[in-house]
């Protein structure tokens, strides 16, 4: 009976990793689904794109800026795989027929917003709007992506929200982003310069109201511009985990990648520790107001 979880361990281990405390202290959960930068060879080789330009739709260092919320008593898990590749931020089969050789399985969602921008489940730009592939995928490349990638990662995250309830009686989830510092092709937004924040709990439908109050003073206090839902509610995991009337509570954080890293180049900017440590203390903060509101 112990053979299929160590193997699901080890094949997890390939696709994603989760960092955990020693002991979890509060209610918290955080996700980055899209810092991943893990590319396959097969993928590289498909793509009619350098690797430079498959790293645009790329959430560089999330996981790595919000490294310090397991030493809060949270734990974090990060994907390793590109977002480019497979997003696990959509719903499982949000496809694109147009990409696909073969029928797709009638259940597929082929008209979403994030479909006819191209970027389903299976993306069929990068955020900068460039094509990634040169010619179409038979169905069962998107089958497998799903399989090893998609499946794993919301498996680990949802029994990670499940054992947060079951300790704590509620949970919440911090989805954790970034966004190019202006808007491109792709976006409502277009060619703007962006503001340093975006929180989305879509629309406070997928949290208490606290919690994005409370991440919205902090990052307020600290000197950053916040705006709430604009251009960003919050994604299919937002939507998906935020049911507050079950004690599972969402929240999306975007922050602008000039903050902390060179766009250009994919590196860690000069400004990248003061970042992190900021968003330390949005976590901190949150974790506190998590556990006034278990309180209550």
């Amino acid at each position: 009976m112990d053979i299929m979880p160590a193997e699901i361990m080890n094949h997890d281990a390939a696709v994603l990793r989760v960092f955990e405390p020693p002991r979890q202290t509060v209610p918290l959960v955080f996700a980055s689904p899209h810092s991943g930068r893990d590319y396959p060879s097969e993928f590289v080789a498909q793509s009619r794109l350098d690797a430079r330009m498959l790293r645009r739709s790329e959430d560089s260092f999330v996981d790595e800026l919000y490294a310090g919320v397991v030493g809060l008593g949270a734990p974090l898990i990060a994907a390793l795989f590109p977002r480019a590749y497979c997003d696990p931020n959509r719903e499982p089969y949000e496809l694109d027929p147009a990409m696909f050789s073969g029928a797709l399985p009638e259940y597929a969602n082929t008209r979403s917003p994030r479909v006819l921008a191209g970027l389903g489940t299976i993306a069929r730009v990068v955020a900068s709007g460039a094509e990634i592939y040169a010619g179409r995928l038979p169905v069962a490349e998107a089958e497998s992506r799903i399989a090893r990638c998609y499946r794993p990662y919301h498996r680990r995250l949802q029994g990670l929200v499940d054992a947060t309830r079951q300790a704590f009686g509620w949970s919440l989830l911090v989805d954790c982003h970034s966004m190019p510092s202006v808007g491109g092709p792709m976006d409502r937004d277009s060619g703007l310069s962006r503001v340093d924040v975006v929180l989305g709990d879509c629309f406070a439908a997928a949290c208490s109201p606290l919690f994005t109050q409370v991440a919205e003073d902090v990052f307020a206090r600290l000197g950053y511009r916040v705006v709430r839902n604009a251009p960003y509610a919050g994604g299919f995991t937002t939507r998906h985990y935020g049911q507050p009337r079950q004690g599972s509570h969402a929240l999306q954080i975007e922050i602008n990648r000039a903050l902390y890293m060179d766009e250009a180049h994919h590196c860690h900017g000069p400004d990248f520790e003061r970042v992190k440590a900021d968003l330390e203390k949005v976590a901190a903060a949150l974790a506190a107001a998590a556990r006034e509101f278990g309180r209550a």
